[in-house]
């Protein structure tokens, strides 16, 4: 396991899932190839260069409010975690934060060709709950799909997030990338909710 891993969970009958801090430098091209595919698209990313990705999580890695982390499983890349403080961010325009809200945006690893996941969505979410609930100590994940993702709202409604008010979240500016006003749903997952006690954490 890498010394700089945050979280690590064994999760029965899927593998080990870990949680470390981006690399913006050698993580960029498979984020990169990631975020360049048309399923990607609500990311707001498909249009960039390698060198742009890295840019930008370079920028997040400056910041106090807003981390990246990659996701892996048995040590594979497996999805992109991002973290953040909702009061810093452009959520905070729609909704009343609370003491303890972390928002969180992840995506996850293209499947390959033909292959079928069982599962994987489950057990990626169910560490990433462990993660930002536990061990980083917070109450509620808020998260703001897309309204237009309706597989991701799908998936969370699953999980056991709770369904807000559909949103309009302002445009913004970072460096090298323009995010356009966005039509969101909200939802949210309280630690009693999500049942944080962990299984088989390593």
């Amino acid at each position: 396991m890498p010394e700089n891993t945050l979280h690590a969970q064994h999760v029965p009958g899927f593998g080990t899932v870990a949680v470390r801090p981006l690399d913006p430098a050698t993580d960029a091209p498979v984020i990169h190839a990631w975020v360049s595919e048309e399923r990607a698209a609500f990311w707001g990313m498909t249009d960039l260069t390698e060198s742009q990705v890295a840019d930008i999580y370079a920028h997040m890695a400056t910041l106090d409010t807003h981390h990246a982390h990659l996701v892996t499983k048995d040590g594979e890349p497996a999805a992109l975690l991002q973290t953040y403080d909702p009061a810093a961010d452009r959520v905070s325009e729609v909704y009343e934060v609370r003491p303890g809200d972390v928002g969180v945006h992840l995506l996850l690893a293209p499947a390959a060709p033909g292959a079928r996941r069982p599962g994987w969505t489950s057990a990626l979410l169910t560490v990433v709950a462990e993660y930002v609930l536990r061990v980083l100590g917070r109450t509620r994940v808020v998260v703001d799909p897309d309204v237009r993702n309706t597989k991701a709202i799908t998936r969370f409604a699953r999980q056991g997030f709770t369904t807000g008010p559909e949103v309009v979240l302002p445009e913004i500016d970072l460096p090298d990338v323009y995010l356009p006003e966005k039509r969101a749903r909200l939802a949210f997952l309280t630690r009693e909710a999500a049942g944080t006690e962990a299984t088989g954490t390593v």
